[in-house]
């Protein structure tokens, strides 16, 4: 075999090897997830929250506990519904600086833990969950919907839109062997109207979440 004949040889086989990894990932974009009844994975979920701070910049944290449950209907999105439960003591976010030290008179041991305990921020002792739950689903796209429901915070409940983004399915989860989903979602409220005072930030709050729905076979056989 010459030399030309190797390399033309070896470039059809790379060829074809691209196109057929194209055609698979192709596939995997374009699959609609399969309807039934879904739970968030929380190892691999992300919701993060961020307020304007001193008009400048935007204090960002992370809850690093929630549970999700959702019902998805591909084929009239708007029968789809989801429930989220949020734990405020799983607050995280970083505080480089001696805690102890510079807050000397402070009750609590951690930054994370004032904003988690503190009656004027998230006050968990008395409200030690936040849900949300969706009242309607409006599809806006291919793959977007906005996504309306109850957020009910500090022991006060009014409707929020979240805009969702569904990121892809597939059909069989390699590790659970089930369909799975992922999708983001955004949305803004007013903290102020749920009874924090308005201090040194802003008024709203933004909400980013992003992560992976596993379907539950027995919720879904049932539904």
């Amino acid at each position: 075999m010459t030399f030309r004949q190797t390399f033309l040889n070896a470039t059809v086989a790379c060829v074809a090897g691209f196109s057929a990894m194209t055609a698979v990932a192709y596939a995997q974009d374009a699959a609609l997830p399969a309807a039934g009844v879904y739970k968030l994975d929380p190892t691999h979920a992300a919701l993060l929250w961020s307020v304007k701070h001193n008009t400048i910049s935007n204090f960002t944290a992370r809850f690093g506990k929630l549970e999700g449950t959702l019902t998805l209907d591909p084929a009239k999105i708007e029968s789809s519904k989801i429930a989220v439960t949020i734990d405020p003591t799983s607050v995280d976010v970083p505080y480089p600086a001696d805690y102890a030290a510079s807050h000397a008179k402070s009750p609590y041991k951690s930054w994370p833990e004032e904003i988690s305990r503190d009656p004027k921020l998230l006050n968990s002792d008395a409200y030690p969950k936040i849900t949300f739950t969706s009242t309607s689903v409006k599809k806006t796209g291919d793959k977007t919907a906005d996504v309306t429901g109850d957020l009910t915070f500090l022991g006060v409940t009014k409707p929020v839109t979240l805009h969702a983004t569904l990121n892809g399915a597939i059909e069989s989860h390699p590790f659970a062997g089930v369909p799975a989903v992922g999708f983001a979602a955004e949305g803004t409220f007013d903290r102020t109207e749920f009874g924090q005072p308005v201090g040194y930030v802003g008024k709203e709050i933004t909400i980013r979440f992003d992560g992976e729905f596993i379907q539950d076979p027995d919720a879904s056989k049932t539904k």
